[in-house]
């Protein structure tokens, strides 16, 4: 079975990223976007890439515009945005889609691994999380109400 491991993304300047780079790490992989009532979570996922970014965390940002057209801008302004109001030094990826038919093969992934509530596949809206283990393995999927501190503990067992 396919892992997250297998799958390439880009990066803001549009280079392609192999995520392979990052076995051995715990990843936590989040669509975001700016302009969301759960946009003020970029601080919590700034404090916990600087809590645990040493011993192997790695987060990843995505941004995505299909929640309500919350995330409008470039990817280039998007990066300033996370840097000015949040500190986020944690990659934020290019734009993407994360639902229906131009969604990202790894956001399929994603979704194929982890349900949300009531089994749902397609992603509800922006902040959901999706924790990996260090083989690249979805362990969990959170909700995006969930605050990125309550995920401190799984990350901790992760790593």
């Amino acid at each position: 079975m396919a892992n997250v491991h297998q799958y390439k993304v880009k990066d803001a300047s549009g280079n392609e990223i192999d995520l392979s780079q990052y076995r051995g790490k715990v990843l936590l992989v989040v669509n975001t976007a700016s302009q969301c009532g759960f946009t003020p979570q970029y601080k919590e996922l700034e404090q916990l890439h600087q809590k645990y970014k040493d011993k192997g965390l790695v987060i990843l940002a995505f941004p995505c515009n299909q929640f309500g057209g919350q995330e409008p801008g470039s990817d280039n302004e998007i990066q300033q945005f996370c840097e000015l109001n949040y500190g986020v030094s944690f990659p934020v990826m290019a734009k993407l889609a994360v639902n229906g038919p131009d969604a990202s093969p790894l956001f399929e992934h994603l979704k194929d691994s982890a349900r949300g509530l009531m089994k749902t596949r397609a992603i509800k809206w922006n902040f959901t999380k999706f924790l990996i283990n260090k083989q690249g393995d979805v362990v969990k999927r959170y909700a995006p109400r969930t605050k990125p501190a309550s995920i401190a503990a799984s990350v901790e067992d992760l790593l």
